[in-house]
C-alpha cells in the first residue's frame, strides 16, 4: 500500500454550491508519505475541500496539482484513476452488497489490483472483514462499516487516501481501533489527507495540520503545534 513519493498541492482553491461560496482561496500541500489533517469548526468547509479535490464539486477557480497535472474540474473517475481515493463521510457503502462486493466496487478504476496481494494486505489490516466477506454491508456494525469504507478506498492502491470524518458516529473504543489501523498505514508510508472533528485523534496522528475557518486556512503547523496552540483550542477546536 506504500505509494511512490508524490505531492498533492492545492492553490487558491475557491468552490461552493451554486453561487454560494464555501472555500475562499485555500492553499495547502501534502508531501508524499505524510498524514495531513484539516480541522476546524462545523461549517468551515472541510468536507467541501475534499469533495472539490476529488471532483464531486467543480471549483470556481484555483488548482489541484498532482503528479504534474492540474486535476481541478476533472470528472471524479479521472481523479480516481490518477491515484486519489476518497472515503466520504459515513462511508456510503452499498448496503445490499456483500463485504467482498463492496471491495470489488472500490477497484473499478484499477481492476488489476484484484489479482494482486492487495486484498490479502487489506484483510491483514482489518481481519474482521475477511470473516464478514459474504455478509451484506447493511448488517455490519458502525465500526465495521467504517473499516470496510476505508478498505474500499485502499483497494485501488491510491497514492493519496482522503478520509472525511472517519470517526463519525462510531463508539469510542472502535474509533481507537480505526486510528490504530490508520497509524499502521502511516507506518507503511501511505499519504493521507484527513478531515476530522475528533481533533485529539487527528492531531495525534498527523504530521502536519491545517485549521480551516470560514473557508480559509487560518493556521498551519505540525500536529503537535496545532494541538498545543491555546488560541486554536479555544476558538477553533472547542477544546
Amino acid at each position: 500500500m506504500t505509494g511512490p513519493a508524490t505531492a498533492l498541492r492545492v492553490k487558491g482553491l475557491r468552490a461552493g454550491y451554486g453561487k454560494v461560496p464555501i472555500l475562499e482561496g485555500v492553499d495547502l500541500e501534502i508531501v508524499g508519505g505524510e498524514v495531513v489533517a484539516v480541522v476546524g469548526p462545523n461549517g468551515a468547509g472541510k468536507s467541501t475541500l475534499l469533495k472539490t479535490i476529488c471532483g464531486l464539486i467543480k471549483p470556481y477557480s484555483g488548482q489541484v496539482l498532482f503528479d504534474g497535472r492540474d486535476l481541478a474540474g476533472l470528472a471524479p473517475y479521472h481523479i480516481a484513476r490518477a491515484g486519489i481515493s476518497y472515503v466520504p463521510e459515513g462511508g456510503r457503502l452499498f448496503p445490499n452488497m456483500s463485504v467482498r462486493e463492496n471491495l470489488f466496487m472500490g477497484a473499478f478504476a484499477t481492476p488489476v489490483n484484484l489479482k494482486t496481494s492487495l486484498m490479502d494486505e487489506i484483510y491483514a489490516l482489518f481481519p474482521i472483514l475477511a470473516e464478514r466477506g459474504k455478509q451484506y454491508a447493511a448488517t455490519l456494525s458502525g465500526g465495521e462499516k467504517q473499516m470496510l469504507a476505508i478498505s474500499r478506498g485502499l483497494i485501488s492502491g491510491p497514492k493519496v487516501l482522503m478520509l472525511d470524518e472517519p470517526s463519525l458516529g462510531i463508539a469510542p473504543k472502535l474509533v481507537e481501533e480505526i486510528y490504530e489501523r490508520l497509524h499502521a498505514l502511516k507506518q507503511k508510508g501511505l499519504t493521507v489527507l484527513l478531515v476530522e472533528q475528533n481533533t485529539n485523534f487527528a492531531l495525534e496522528l498527523a504530521d502536519r495540520a491545517y485549521v480551516l475557518e470560514n473557508g480559509r486556512i487560518v493556521l498551519e503547523g505540525s500536529g503537535r503545534e496545532v494541538a498545543e496552540n491555546p488560541e486554536i483550542k479555544r476558538h477553533f477546536l472547542g477544546l
